[in-house]
């Protein structure tokens, strides 16, 4: 990180770490979130596979701390799910990483059919090879856990949507709370993802380690929404934010935005919209007003930036 921006990154992280340890309103560790930990731990010896979910633009600041000392490297599966949203080639640097030490991962995008499909299809084989070694059950449960806003239960959805569609099984679909909030799902819940043989999986609250010391860590989780916002402050996570941004090369594809039919920046902005009243109007026909062309042309960046590295990797993190 340039000088400023590890700076603010560095206030942001005194700030959550203060808040852990005087147990502040906004602390994230509340009792609920202690009862959940002695539930999922308890449950973790049941399940045939464990899915660790993290984001895959912090790849070790959203690692899952109840994990540290699970014992068997071949029932676990870290999956860095939101793709989308991070550097490709860093992800399988990443993956590679994560293969050196033993722990087998895959990269996964929750909201794309085909990538949900490719992850169904690696997770129904996963389970077939543990059968062949146990067949003591025809039924097999495979368990989502990890941090606050990981993106667990829209991953659950979509391989519960995907999978009784691929079995051709009828009956009403079941639906895991998702919200951009988090901490909003409450309860441990199972769907259905697969038959022949049977696959249910668990969707798991996400849950924190009680305090976060490490100033880094605790700032990116703040910018990735894995905390509330009014715990860091919204003005201090958007100057963050903006800090990141300005340091980026894509910082000056500001002047240039404009989005073509594939979501990608395309001509020139001062060349695409000079006098031209043909493109004016489909551009109001695509975007009905500026706010919505605003919101879209925030959204590419931050995922181009994102792809760039440029969110301070946010993926150039350490691999200690």
């Amino acid at each position: 990180m340039e000088t400023a921006t590890a700076v603010l990154a560095q206030r942001i992280g005194a700030v959550i770490r203060r808040a852990s340890k005087k147990r502040a309103s906004d602390w994230w560790y509340s009792p609920h979130m202690a009862a959940t930990s002695s539930a999922i731990a308890e449950r973790l010896p049941l399940a045939d596979l464990i899915l660790e979910v993290r984001d895959a633009r912090v790849p070790l600041s959203s690692k899952y701390e109840l994990l540290k000392n699970f014992p068997s490297p071949l029932r676990r599966i870290v999956v860095l799910n939101k793709m989308d949203l991070a550097n490709s080639s860093r992800t399988k640097e990443w993956m590679r990483y994560f293969e050196l030490t033993n722990c087998e991962s895959f990269a996964v995008n929750s909201h794309n059919r085909e990538s949900i499909k490719q992850f169904l299809n690696f997770l129904q084989a996963k389970v077939r090879e543990l059968k062949k070694m146990d067949n003591s059950c025809s039924t097999a449960a495979i368990m989502l856990v990890g941090i606050p806003n990981a993106g667990k239960s829209a991953l659950a959805n979509s391989l519960h949507n995907i999978g009784r569609i691929s079995a051709a099984e009828k009956g009403k679909l079941k639906h895991a709370v998702v919200s951009s909030q988090p901490c909003e799902t409450k309860d441990i819940s199972s769907l259905k993802i697969a038959s022949n043989p049977n696959v249910y999986v668990l969707d798991t609250p996400g849950v924190l380690p009680p305090d976060i010391s490490d100033f880094e860590t605790g700032s990116k989780l703040a910018l990735i929404g894995t905390l509330r916002d009014s715990l860091a402050g919204k003005k201090q996570l958007a100057q963050l934010f903006l800090s990141i941004l300005d340091s980026g090369r894509e910082y000056k594809q500001w002047e240039n935005l404009s989005t073509s039919g594939s979501g990608r920046l395309s001509v020139d902005f001062r060349e695409e919209y000079s006098g031209s009243s043909e493109i004016e109007t489909r551009r109001k026909r695509q975007y009905p007003s500026d706010h919505t062309q605003c919101v879209e042309d925030v959204t590419q960046t931050w995922k181009i930036n994102c792809e760039h590295g440029g969110l301070g990797d946010c993926q150039k993190e350490s691999d200690h």
